[in-house]
């Protein structure tokens, strides 16, 4: 087999199994990361590009590359792959380009673009406009990307991000979802953790503070760092709070004395019915 760029052509729905591609005419396991034996799944339309000195193949046209039970699809995917001092070629990166989706037992995701870390099982959606995961019961947008760590089975949505809930929106700067089994076997969301700018919305209040933890379960969101609830007119302000989405139930606690003499006592604006009624 020459050296060079070669050029395959590839018809949709043919599948192509990386272990049986031969390289100087030995045969050369090409796995879809360096921790696994399992083979590198692709779907192309336009055909894949074998670039040889540059150790990477381009697959074009609705492609897909599969995973266990992580398919990506974009565009265009690049895979990039090395040769061990053993005889075998492991793909370490994919590069998703255009259209970018990403299927998994958590959701799917899209953005416009997708880098995928193969050491480390890490997935990155970036694109001009906003990624999103979608599960079955969770929406997740974030205006920078969102990660997939497959590994810690979490995802990370950086910058205004948003979580969606039926009627109920947490939002940040920053959010991190744990996802875990249940006794079913399914995947689910467990836990977001939420900094920096953290936003609580139901139909009736908004709570406002700097870190948040939600738990998926209970339904409850416990806030901490200049807590601000507000119903309407009516403001409560403390150290720390529980909000229970599910009951809209609304808990804020007094903050530690300080060394200085400080107050721990929760402060409140209340306004009576008829001001309120008044001001309609």
């Amino acid at each position: 087999m020459k050296s060079g760029n070669q050029f395959l052509p590839i018809t949709l729905g043919l599948l192509i199994t990386f272990l049986l591609l031969t390289l100087d005419s030995k045969a050369q396991s090409l796995s879809f990361g360096s921790k696994t034996n399992a083979p590198l799944k692709v779907f192309a339309e336009s055909g894949i590009e074998w670039q040889q000195e540059e150790l990477v193949f381009v697959a074009r046209g609705n492609a897909s590359a599969v995973r266990g039970k992580v398919t990506v699809l974009a565009n265009e995917l690049r895979a990039y792959y090395r040769e061990t001092p053993g005889g075998e070629t492991n793909i370490w990166r994919l590069d998703a380009i255009g259209k970018v989706r990403v299927k998994s037992p958590h959701g799917n995701a899209y953005g416009e673009h997708g880098v995928y870390n193969l050491d480390d099982s890490i997935i990155v959606l970036t694109g001009s406009k906003p990624v999103k995961l979608i599960t079955p019961t969770d929406i997740i947008v974030a205006n920078r990307q969102i990660e997939f760590w497959e590994k810690r089975q979490m995802a990370v949505a950086r910058g205004d991000a948003v979580a969606k809930r039926a009627e109920k929106e947490l939002h940040a700067e920053v959010l991190a979802a744990y996802f875990k089994r249940n006794k079913m076997g399914e995947t689910e969301l467990h836990r977001v953790e939420a900094f920096d700018k953290v936003k609580v919305k139901t139909p009736k209040d908004t709570a406002i503070s700097q870190r948040a933890v939600y738990n998926a379960k209970s339904g409850i969101a416990t806030l901490s760092g200049d807590v601000k609830i507000i119903r309407g007119e009516n403001r409560l302000t403390g150290c720390s709070a529980e909000v229970n989405l599910n009951t809209g139930i609304s808990r804020i606690r007094t903050c530690d004395i300080d060394t200085k003499g400080g107050t721990n006592r929760v402060k409140g604006i209340v306004w009576p019915q008829k001001r309120r009624k008044q001001n309609k």
